[in-house]
């Protein structure tokens, strides 16, 4: 699977590669997550908090990894309603502990998981095109699995 994932992700004629992963860590607030360096190979600068942006080397997908203390010490829930999510989100779960949502913006698929812990949020934000979506199920469902926080 990891193979035909690597060659629809490829953006070269050259023969696909499987999927290189590492760990990615903020050492400030032990946020980890399984990263996917041979997809994102960009560094695009730094989000709100703690953290980093990626994007593919063409810059058709990108994937934020950041953390941040819950100052409020908000729920999921209500973390999430003040971010005024879109109306029409295609998939939304909402626990004591996390939420993820996902949905479309224009031509792109966006997914955003947040894992709340001891008054730290650690978040994964990743959009990618959605021509590509079932290509990146696999990649989105192990970075988001992996999301752990200190």
């Amino acid at each position: 699977m990891a193979a035909s994932v690597a060659f629809a992700l490829c953006t070269s004629a050259a023969p696909a590669q499987p999927v290189r992963w590492t760990t990615f860590t903020i050492p400030a607030t032990g946020t980890s997550v399984d990263f996917p360096a041979s997809i994102f190979t960009e560094e695009a600068g730094k989000p709100d908090g703690q953290g980093r942006r990626f994007t593919t080397s063409d810059g058709r997908a990108d994937l934020t990894i950041q953390s941040a203390q819950n100052i409020s010490d908000d729920s999921p829930a209500v973390f999430l309603a003040k971010k005024h999510p879109p109306s029409r989100i295609q998939y939304k779960r909402v626990t004591s502990r996390f939420f993820a949502v996902s949905s479309y913006k224009g031509d792109k698929v966006f997914y955003d998981r947040c894992n709340f812990s001891n008054k730290m949020i650690h978040c994964v934000l990743i959009n990618y095109p959605a021509k590509e979506e079932h290509d990146w199920d696999g990649i989105v469902t192990r970075i988001s699995l992996s999301l752990r926080g200190g």
